[in-house]
């Protein structure tokens, strides 16, 4: 095989599996930027290395990927120690690609990669490759360059975090239900109807990245909650046109004022009404929905 063919099939095998390295990385970074700038550079490697010695190119590249995201992660911790207000994930829109490259929409959701921040950049690997894509612990081992044990471990603290601090979701239909329902209400500044939704523990956290005005403290309870948002209601949502979109595999409010994306609004449910609102508004952050 000439240099040109052979350049042509390394494009070929990357591109089948660009897909799964671009799920591996952004559930390892929670940003769909970082995420496409990590696969590039995986690309560049896979162009100089010698693939005359790799005897599997699905299994070199998952390597490849999963290091270079560890490292990664490690250098997001520091930076966002400096952040200003909440950091939260940049959002996707998977309607297109509703598993992001995995068999399964694991560790894809916005309160599932919250919670994944708070895990070592190993943990996180082991539980993204297990749960998200099904790898067994011995490829998982040899990737994280770990005993079997050690990863088994990992995945298992990585579950326990995830479903130990979660309280059991609410269908798609009714999270969508919930989620327009807030909408109309906070649009109004509707008290009662406010009130009515929320947990009695409910949460709003949004990030401007000190780049748009936006909350730098959560708010937390029904009535402050539901306060903070009549109070802006009048002033935020005139001219806001709003689109229900699949957004991190589950409903979400896409705002546009002018055309323009101003914010992507997601809200986490149980059977005790909504826990969690998040607004990313960090027009940095906004490329993936808009």
């Amino acid at each position: 095989m000439n240099e040109a063919d052979d350049l042509e099939e390394a494009a070929r095998v990357f591109n089948e599996l660009r897909p799964r390295l671009f799920g591996i990385a952004y559930r390892m970074l929670s940003s769909a930027t970082e995420a496409e700038d990590l696969v590039q550079d995986v690309w560049l490697r896979w162009q100089i290395c010698d693939r005359s010695v790799v005897a599997n190119p699905a299994a070199y590249l998952a390597t490849a990927t999963t290091r270079l995201a560890i490292n990664a992660a490690q250098s997001a911790r520091v930076r966002r120690e400096t952040y200003i207000g909440p950091w939260l994930p940049e959002p996707v829109d998977t309607s297109a690609d509703p598993l992001l490259g995995a068999e399964r929409g694991e560790a894809l959701e916005f309160a599932v990669l919250i919670l994944l921040e708070r895990l070592s950049p190993n943990e996180r690997a082991a539980y993204v490759l297990r749960e998200a894509f099904d790898y067994p612990y011995p490829q998982i081992a040899e990737i994280l360059q770990l005993s079997e044990p050690a990863v088994r471990q990992l995945v298992s603290r990585g579950r326990k975090r995830v479903t130990g601090e979660r309280r059991t979701p609410v269908d798609e239909a009714e999270q969508r239900r919930l989620l327009s329902a807030f909408v109309s209400a906070a649009r109004t500044g509707d008290l009662v109807a406010l009130e009515s939704l929320f947990a009695a523990d409910v949460s709003s956290y949004s990030d401007g990245g000190g780049i748009v005005r936006a909350s730098r403290i959560p708010v937390h309870g029904v009535e402050r909650v539901a306060k903070y948002y009549r109070a802006f209601a009048k002033r935020f949502w005139a001219g806001v046109e709003v689109e229900i979109a699949t957004v991190n595999g589950s409903s979400s409010a896409v705002l546009r004022l002018d055309g323009q994306v101003i914010a992507a609004v997601t809200v986490v449910a149980s059977s005790e009404g909504i826990d969690r609102i998040y607004w990313q508004m960090n027009p940095t952050k906004l490329a993936g929905v808009g």
